[in-house]
């Protein structure tokens, strides 16, 4: 209920804390001024809160019908729509509850702030329309005060555009002045100029003249190059040769060297072959005693290795005697089980047949007819057959001890049989040895042969090798000296044509030099760099007075375009400084207007004026229903320490308000004024 929200109004509560369904509806179906009206909200939780309120009139064909105000405003679904609606059907939201809810435990009179009092009563009173003149007049105010800032917003561009252009004029303050000297700057630069491209011909000329002596002095160095670069390449093709015999005188060394290192190495390789040959003959011996022992030596490990079989076997049967002991014994344990079995039945059947003398029908006409006689007599029966079955167990077990004997004998029998295996194993691996080791040697008797064969052809290439042939200082051979005189008497040859080559070079670059040197000096190419350069220069220097006499213009007539628009500026200025004043006059009466239309003006005056109706109105009730213990005043305005009188709020005193039986009943002591 409305009554129960924290403050008054639909802001009080949420319906969203009330709901737990991802879509919930609530519908009303409620009258007012003699119409139905109805309903219908719809909240939803799913995802992201949403609600949706519509409100229906009855026609008179009897269907719900969306409401449509008079403004045209139709009920669509939104809450605002929804709000306005209802509001135009009703009255404002916080009236309506104030006025239908204050009997429902709803927040007293007392507690309302002034703000709500004045809302209060001057919707009682009818004052919306003073209040909507109002908000528009705020609005109004609103929006000049909007436009007042961008005034004083341009205001303040203006004032830097003004700053900007006077800092710009200080630095233009005497431009005019400096227009004459930058044209006789540039007046002096061109006259340098001039003159420094006459010189710069003149010497040109010269150049001029001087071109054939350049000319012959030019081929005069490039038959010197060409001096040099021939005999450069004759020294470099005489460097050739001598690199070639230089080569040459190498590879004969080398020769000499490889075929020293080569009989070197043979002998090293003869004296190595006889050695092992003599190493390979001083096992003659032993191999020629394996030679005849080999045959003796298979033939033994023939032998064990029979008897080493029968060990196996003998290994193998003891086995087989061992696993048929465990079978007899486990026979033997079965008969004897079965022997307690049969044991324990023919006790008991003599136990069954002994009861026919102990039972009382013994001897009597009911022996026929008792159960028990009848039993023991079953038992007579099977008694032979039970005996019978013990003696065939005995005779089984008497035959079954006397194979488990022979068994244990032949086991006994055999015991050694393991350890003369593991004997019988080592001395086949001794004989298997000696038997390979006298095979290898006696496979030798073939490689001895061989040795004697190659030590004697040792023997003999070490006789004709001649030990100093095969030294590092063998002498060379013919051949060799040969090669060695041929490569000397080449490099006295190329001695001598370096000699003539160099004299014949010293001559011709002695007759150039001198020529060279009967030649006029050469012109000076720096006196007519020296003069391009200051031709640049003086052209840089008209260029600089240019663009200073250019500057210097430019800046006269920035400064006289700077003039204008300060003047300009300071027009537009005084515009916008009475602007803002005609804004802000403006603005002082509209809020003032808005003042004068809101709760604290007209409508303060309006409700202080109905101050004594109400009062009367409210008299005339007490008096009605209760009598004259209750009166009621309404001040609007109380009286301040210094004297002033100003807006108050209303405050309870001694009354309070009560919900009884339906009826709202207040009460206080007598004497008591509700103000």
């Amino acid at each position: 209920m409305p009554s129960r929200a924290a403050v008054a109004g639909p802001g009080g509560f949420s319906y969203y804390d009330h709901v737990c369904l991802p879509e919930s509806e609530k519908d009303l179906i409620w009258a007012h001024e003699g119409r139905s009206y109805r309903s219908q909200v719809v909240v939803r939780l799913n995802g992201r809160r949403k609600t949706e309120a519509f409100l229906f009139v009855l026609a008179e064909h009897g269907a719900w019908v969306p409401v449509v105000l008079a403004d045209g405003t139709v009920s669509d679904g939104k809450v605002d729509t929804y709000a306005r609606c209802v509001e135009a059907l009703c009255g404002p939201a916080d009236t309506f509850f104030t006025s239908v809810f204050s009997a429902q435990g709803k927040r007293q009179l007392s507690t309302y702030r002034n703000a709500e009092i004045k809302t209060l009563l001057a919707d009682l009173l009818g004052q919306e329309e003073i209040r909507v003149i109002g908000q528009k007049a705020g609005e109004t105010a609103r929006l000049l005060k909007a436009g007042l800032l961008a005034i004083r917003h341009e205001s303040s561009g203006l004032e830097a555009e003004h700053s900007r252009l006077a800092a710009d004029r200080l630095r233009l303050d005497g431009a005019a002045g400096r227009v004459e000297p930058a044209v006789a700057a540039l007046r002096a630069a061109q006259s340098a100029l001039e003159a420094g491209q006459s010189r710069h011909i003149t010497l040109g000329a010269e150049r001029d003249q001087s071109k054939a002596t350049e000319a012959r002095r030019a081929q005069l160095h490039a038959e010197r190059q060409l001096l040099l670069a021939r005999g450069t390449e004759a020294t470099q093709g005489l460097q050739g040769r001598e690199q070639v015999d230089r080569a040459r005188l190498q590879g004969l060394e080398q020769h000499i060297a490889q075929r020293r290192a080569q009989a070197h190495s043979r002998w090293q390789a003869l004296l190595q072959s006889r050695r092992q040959c003599l190493a390979t003959l001083a096992l003659s011996g032993a191999v020629g005693r394996a030679v005849t022992r080999q045959p003796l030596a298979e033939r033994l490990q023939a032998l064990r290795s029979a008897r080493t079989t029968a060990c196996r076997q003998q290994v193998q049967r003891m086995a087989q005697c061992q696993a048929a002991e465990k079978l007899v014994e486990q026979k033997l344990q079965g008969i004897d089980r079965e022997a307690g079995k049969a044991a324990l039945r023919a006790e008991e059947l003599a136990h069954r047949f002994g009861l026919t003398r102990e039972v009382p029908c013994a001897g009597t006409d009911l022996q026929g007819q008792c159960k028990l006689l009848g039993d023991a007599r079953e038992a007579q029966s099977l008694i032979p057959s039970a005996s019978g079955q013990i003696a065939a167990l005995a005779r089984d077990k008497a035959q079954v001890e006397a194979e488990l004997v022979a068994i244990r004998q032949q086991r006994d029998a055999l015991q050694d049989a393991p350890q003369a295996l593991r004997f019988s194993e080592r001395r086949e691996e001794v004989a298997r040895e000696s038997a390979t080791r006298l095979a290898l040697l006696a496979a030798k008797a073939a490689e001895m042969a061989q040795a004697e064969s190659t030590l004697a052809s040792v023997d003999r290439e070490l006789a004709a090798l001649d030990l100093t042939a095969a030294g590092a200082d063998s002498p060379e051979t013919p051949d060799e000296r040969g090669e060695r005189q041929r490569i000397a008497a080449a490099g006295l040859e190329l001695s001598e044509e370096r000699k003539r080559h160099a004299q014949r070079l010293q001559e011709g670059l002695g007759r150039i030099d001198a020529l060279l040197a009967a030649l006029p000096a050469p012109f000076d190419e720096r006196r007519l760099s020296a003069a391009a350069q200051a031709v640049a220069d003086a052209r840089q220097a008209v260029a600089a007075a240019e663009r200073a006499h250019l500057a210097a213009a430019r800046d006269a007539q920035a400064l006289d375009a700077l003039t204008q628009q300060i003047q300009s500026l300071a027009q537009r200025r005084v515009q916008v400084v009475a602007r803002v004043a005609h804004v802000e006059a403006e603005l002082g009466g509209w809020n003032l207007f808005a003042r004068c239309m809101s709760n604290d003006g007209l409508i303060a005056l309006a409700i202080d004026d109905a101050g004594p109706t109400l009062s009367g109105l409210a008299n005339d009730l007490l008096l009605a229903c209760y009598g004259p213990r209750f009166t009621v005043s309404i001040h609007t305005l109380v009286e301040t320490g210094k004297g002033e009188r100003q807006l108050r709020r209303p405050e309870r005193a001694g009354v309070a308000l009560v919900h009884r039986g339906g009826r709202c009943q207040a009460q206080a002591e007598p004497g008591h004024v509700w103000t």
